[in-house]
């Protein structure tokens, strides 16, 4: 029986990917909506590890860390208290996502 063109596609969950996205800072910025230096400063100020030797390479966690300095920040918190809300956030999330393998 020959496959017909609709049977041999199936859809593709992007999230599964996620993990190999590599985002060049001026990326992250436009993503994140912040200038390239307060990228550059809130990723010193919050160790956001990158790779690259002379043009930092970000992850997606890296960007989900800038994203919620930047919602926090946005909310009105200072920014050493917008990375530690930022820290806490993902800490639970790991926490929240452990939990619920071990229950699957």
């Amino acid at each position: 029986m020959p496959i017909s063109r609709q049977d041999l596609l199936e859809p593709i969950n992007l999230a599964d990917h996620l993990g190999k996205v590599e985002l060049y800072l001026g990326q992250v910025c436009t993503i994140a909506g912040i200038s390239k230096m307060q990228l550059d400063y809130w990723t010193n100020k919050a160790q956001i590890p990158t790779k690259g030797r002379k043009q930092r390479i970000y992850d997606i966690d890296a960007l989900e860390t800038v994203m919620l300095i930047k919602q926090a920040k946005d909310k009105g918190l200072n920014l050493g208290a917008a990375i530690d809300a930022a820290r806490k956030f993902r800490e639970q999330n790991r926490e929240l996502a452990g939990e619920a393998e071990l229950v699957a």
